[in-house]
């Protein structure tokens, strides 16, 4: 069997690329102009998972997310905050890349930012404009006219004149050959950052960036392009449009893959809407793995309603696999376990369209088989090896969650005098010992080894 993924252009389930090639996969980045939250969290924990298991499963991918460091937003919180927008973006994409690594996220390879690439963006601009597919007008904008584009809103499954329509509404298309078409170029206004091209000091528009990022790093044709489904309609949309009347490749992307929203009561978890939960908190209460496990319960493609018993459930679980995977082995006679049985289910999940929910249930059973043949004191060590290697596939640690600075070695005094107080039978106060501990956040566990303690 080979890995099979949902593809939002054609909207069935279909078999990604032989692994003989380099695969190109681009992922859409964040715009920093704010604190990112477990959505963003949710979205490249996904893609992350996607990536590992590729690679896990022998494929070579050149990974690309751009940063979108030029935007309305950006400059209005410069300018709020009497800064520039690139101190502004540099700050979050400081911040956003230091939680990525708290939550083990792989790396992408290149990470290319917009105010990087103006040249590529005023060549594509440029090459558009002159095969009739953009046109520019005398305030400096320059726009992507769709009425050239047969097809457009194939992906989105929308109609052109629909489209039309509904922005004809909502906002004056006065300087527009058609409400629909959207900005490439954006003419300079006061206040604004801005750099020359052809038709005056301006910026690029939002789409034009993606496009002009992926075509330098990857070419004119990508084999995954990801996202939350919110891209899909405008900007993947119409990131098609002005690739394929870039390059007048067809398809611009072979495979498109979208994840599923974080919900919060009934809607979206969205920074324009201020109903986020940061990041930065998230693994504070719950933990890089705790984090990954809320996620992957899920299915990539479905809604994820956030609450705070289903993210303790997930911190409890992490735990659950950790205490498998990391305790000693009693090094007794073999186990009974098949560890290859285990391996197969969690492939055949992942190869199906990336069932992460099922993959976790493999691993979940396996920890349940190697508790029990621990306690009739089997050797459970190539079990235990191969709890962590499919829970690294996952990007699950199975690390101790981390106290404070510098408390390990007062909660080891701790635990030491409670362990005292129990050699003297002095049972009352080595419990309240473990019970003012508990009160912290730790808890000990005696076993014939000794006492071990770990932190909720």
């Amino acid at each position: 069997m080979t890995l099979r993924l949902y593809n939002t252009m054609s909207r069935r389930v279909e078999e990604i690329a032989a692994r003989d090639d380099e695969l190109k996969m681009y992922v859409c980045g964040i715009t920093p102009y704010d604190h990112s939250h477990l959505g963003h969290a949710m979205s490249y924990i996904i893609f992350d998972v996607l990536r590992r298991y590729m690679e896990y499963r022998g494929y070579k991918l050149k990974h690309v997310q751009n940063y979108t460091d030029i935007d309305d937003r950006i400059i209005m919180k410069a300018n709020a905050q009497g800064l520039s927008f690139d101190q502004v973006a540099q700050s979050f994409i400081d911040e956003y890349e230091a939680e990525m690594a708290q939550l083990n996220i792989t790396p992408a390879h290149i990470y290319p930012r917009a105010t990087q690439e103006i040249p590529q963006i005023i060549e594509m601009v440029q090459k558009l404009i002159e095969n009739d597919r953009a046109y520019a007008i005398e305030s400096g904008d320059v726009y992507y006219n769709v009425r050239r584009d047969a097809d457009y809103g194939k992906l989105s499954g929308r109609n052109v004149d629909t489209i039309s329509k509904d922005y004809a509404r909502v906002e004056s298309t006065e300087e527009k050959r058609d409400p629909a078409d959207f900005a490439l170029w954006k003419g300079a206004k006061p206040g604004e950052p801005s750099w020359d091209s052809p038709w005056g000091p301006g910026r690029p528009g939002w789409h034009i960036e993606c496009s002009a990022m992926s075509y330098r790093y990857l070419g004119a044709q990508l084999d995954i392009h990801g996202g939350g489904q919110d891209l899909i309609f405008p900007h993947h949309e119409n990131e098609i449009a002005q690739s394929e009347g870039y390059t007048g490749v067809r398809p611009f992307v072979k495979h498109w893959v979208h994840n599923g929203w974080l919900t919060l009561g009934e809607e979206k978890m969205s920074k324009s809407l201020g109903n986020t939960v940061s990041i930065s908190d998230g693994l504070r209460d719950y933990g890089a793995d705790g984090l990954r496990i809320f996620v992957l319960t899920a299915h990539y493609r479905a809604p994820l309603n956030y609450s705070s018993e289903s993210l303790e459930s997930g911190k409890r679980a992490a735990e659950r696999l950790r205490i498998a995977a990391t305790l000693p082995d009693p090094d007794g006679p073999p186990s009974d376990i098949k560890p290859d049985e285990f391996r197969q289910r969690f492939v055949d999940a992942m190869d199906d369209d990336l069932n992460t929910a099922a993959a976790l249930a493999s691993l979940f059973d396996l920890a349940r088989e190697i508790n029990r043949a621990r306690d009739e004191g089997r050797s459970v060590r190539e079990a235990q090896a191969m709890l962590r290697m499919l829970a690294g596939v996952l990007g699950l640690t199975l690390k101790e969650r981390e106290t404070a600075d510098g408390a390990e070695p007062f909660i080891d005094l701790l635990v030491q005098l409670r362990n005292d107080l129990r050699d003297a039978k002095q049972f009352a106060l080595a419990d309240s010992v473990r019970d003012r501990l508990a009160d912290l956040g730790i808890t000990l566990e005696d076993s014939a080894e000794g006492t071990r303690w770990r932190s909720k």
